[in-house]
């Protein structure tokens, strides 16, 4: 078993794609583009600065994470996903790695606040609190609707549907 201080992370270039997209398949349902989250990102490029590639110490690919942009109302956020990590590598902490590096990228960055649907006492113990007027494309159980605030007051008076990014090209990225 090797420990996640042997792993290296950066952000994820075009050669890497493939890879990522492999390790997604292998570690996700083969239906996942058809989940709802999948659509807010259909004609949507990826957050680069938010697109981490963890590898080992053979430099083969052992996770990754991405980010999309998407609306909340007329408020721009981050939405993050997929994450994932290799079975080999699972319970090493790489997934804990990429959130932290990626929540402290975004934050450095300026973006206000972050999205997901997942598991509360997972992404809990990274800040993440269930989103209260938010609505997921569905059939999303809103109560895996979760954010975070990247600044103070980041998710204040921030409601209503999510969207992909494109679809509001004059909104307010604050």
């Amino acid at each position: 078993m090797m420990h996640s201080s042997s792993i290296i992370t950066a952000p994820e270039r075009p050669d890497d794609w493939w890879e990522v997209e492999a390790l997604f398949d292998l570690c996700f349902a083969p239906g996942r583009t058809a989940l709802s989250s999948y659509r807010l990102r259909d004609g949507v490029d990826p957050v680069p600065e938010l697109c981490l590639v963890a590898r080992d110490g053979d430099g083969q690919v052992a996770g990754a994470i991405r980010h999309w942009p998407v609306q909340v109302g007329m408020k721009r956020a981050i939405l993050l996903g997929p994450v994932a990590v290799h079975p080999t590598h699972q319970g090493e902490g790489i997934a804990a790695l990429l959130i932290w590096r990626c929540l402290e990228r975004a934050a450095k960055a300026g973006h206000p606040r972050m999205m997901l649907v997942g598991d509360a006492p997972y992404y809990g113990r990274f800040g993440f609190r269930k989103l209260e007027g938010v609505v997921m494309p569905p059939p999303t159980n809103p109560d895996r609707v979760l954010g975070i605030a990247l600044r103070r007051g980041g998710w204040d008076g921030v409601e209503g549907e999510v969207a992909p990014a494109r679809d509001c090209n004059a909104a307010q990225t604050t």
